[in-house]
């Protein structure tokens, strides 16, 4: 058997990672059909199919699972030699909007770890004005934030972010009363775009719980205290937009944008992986 293309075989673990031809192009500063190619040319190496290709899905055959871990290390092996002489570990600071990460983020930490085994990543979550002033003053290298909650221009759109009126599948709302609302504090973007919704319908509302980040009002709206306006993509599994069946106005959708003022080859190869990895959660 011949020797095995590296690029083929870092194509093949970012597409079994991300799911996705597209996304594996991304992430990889290339073209669909290029990384297509590539996969092809390896499969013909193998003597082997490692993907059933559907229009709506990806996924691996038997031979293409058992070749991943195989395929892992030898990648992962491929970059530790090219840091043979590397004096420090490449590292990057990314500020993500905590209305951008939920569930997922443990899958999206893991795909970034895997298609890049050797770098250090620091990701800080908060509002997205905190991080673009974090990003301002040099303390990140990059800043992921809902757009127009932000209030500034530019950047790489990476998706267009969904929010419905998330509650738990029991949760149970008494005609007549109040819908009960969790929350940020005031200075929430998204908090205000639910509010405004609800007062233009003229649908009384009281606030209930008022959390310090996405991850405890999501938590309130698992437990089945009240509603709340989260993302469909980051929003807990165990819950449902209750929209429809109350009534709700529907949300206007936010871009998820990436700010970055990064001009190193490398370090803009892995911003690239992490927004293909983030666009992967949306699929």
């Amino acid at each position: 058997m011949k020797a095995l293309d590296i690029d083929a075989v870092q194509a093949f673990v970012l597409v079994a990672d991300l799911a996705s031809f597209t996304r594996a192009a991304e992430a990889m500063a290339a073209t669909q059909s290029a990384v297509s190619l590539k996969i092809k040319r390896l499969e013909g190496d193998l003597g082997r199919r490692l993907f059933e290709r559907t229009p709506r899905r990806v996924r691996l055959t038997a031979a293409g699972e058992l070749f991943l871990d195989r395929a892992r290390q030898l990648v992962a092996a491929h970059g530790s030699a090219l840091d043979a002489f590397a004096t420090e570990r490449r590292r990057l600071a990314v500020g993500i909007s905590d209305h951008a990460v939920g569930a997922e983020l443990p899958l999206l930490l893991q795909r970034v770890k895997h298609a890049e085994p050797g770098l250090v990543l620091e990701m800080r979550v908060g509002s997205s004005r905190d991080l673009l002033a974090e990003f301002d003053a040099g303390a990140l290298d990059a800043a992921i934030v809902m757009g127009q909650e932000a209030g500034r221009r530019g950047g790489e759109v990476l998706l267009a972010e969904s929010f419905g009126w998330m509650a738990a599948r029991d949760f149970v709302h008494r005609p007549g009363e109040p819908l009960p609302l969790a929350a940020h504090s005031e200075g929430c973007g998204m908090r205000g775009m639910g509010v405004a919704a609800l007062d233009a319908a003229g649908i009384p509302w009281t606030e209930v719980f008022v959390g310090g980040g996405v991850g405890t009002v999501a938590a309130a709206v698992s437990a089945g205290l009240a509603v709340a306006v989260l993302g469909r993509r980051v929003a807990p599994r165990d819950t449902v937009d209750a929209g429809p069946a109350l009534g709700l106005p529907p949300l206007p959708p936010r871009d998820l944008v990436l700010h970055t003022g990064l001009s190193d080859p490398a370090a803009r190869q892995s911003l690239r992986t992490l927004a293909a990895a983030i666009r992967s959660t949306a699929a």
